[in-house]
């Protein structure tokens, strides 16, 4: 499997875009069930490399992206082949780009605090134990909503005025979306596990 992106809702570049790095194709899918829904833009690679090369730094004098795909947040497996999640983390965090600014979040299976403790000091937001579950989405709320706050918003202010300067229409404030966006996750959740029986 090359990339896949999931695209829940038809949804324009200034919406609210995870990139998922992870080698395992059950969690992954596990990933996918638990953003499905959530009015994200979501692509999933599987290795680190291909992530680096998604975001313009395949080479190491690569200093900036010029892709031209936003990536709010990236949600990173710490075990993979090859390069690992931590080491992805170090060369994110280590551009002089915008790049270095995107909330990067360590997932693994194994417990370890020094391993959780290294990550955090190197600029990782969340390390999240897997595998996931919703109360895990709920912890990076912040990141949705900063990542709202300061681009989507903005952007769909200057794109709803008219020519004479008069608004066509409100905007939703993020919090009112979020919950809206929580509530379906969770709704989701739940035919999901009554399906299950």
């Amino acid at each position: 499997m090359e990339m896949e992106v999931v695209d829940t809702a038809k949804l324009q570049e200034e919406h609210f875009h995870v990139l998922v790095v992870d080698d395992s194709v059950i969690d992954r899918k596990l990933l996918e069930r638990l953003l499905r829904d959530s009015s994200c833009k979501v692509t999933f690679l599987e290795s680190g490399d291909k992530a680096l090369k998604y975001l313009g730094l395949h080479n190491a004098s690569s200093t900036s992206s010029d892709h031209g795909m936003k990536v709010n947040l990236i949600m990173t497996d710490y075990c993979m082949p090859g390069m690992s999640g931590y080491d992805l983390l170090k060369r994110i965090k280590l551009q002089e780009s915008t790049l270095r600014d995107i909330p990067v979040v360590i997932m693994s299976s194994e417990n370890t605090p020094s391993r959780i403790s290294m990550c955090l000091e190197e600029g990782a937001e969340e390390f999240l134990l897997k595998p996931l579950q919703l109360s895990d989405l709920k912890r990076l709320q912040p990141y949705f909503m900063k990542s709202f706050d300061n681009t989507s918003i903005a952007s769909n202010n200057d794109n709803i005025i008219n020519n004479n300067g008069i608004s066509k229409m409100k905007v939703i404030p993020v919090e009112h979306c979020f919950k809206l966006w929580y509530v379906i996750v969770v709704v989701i959740a739940i035919l999901q596990f009554w399906e299950s029986l």
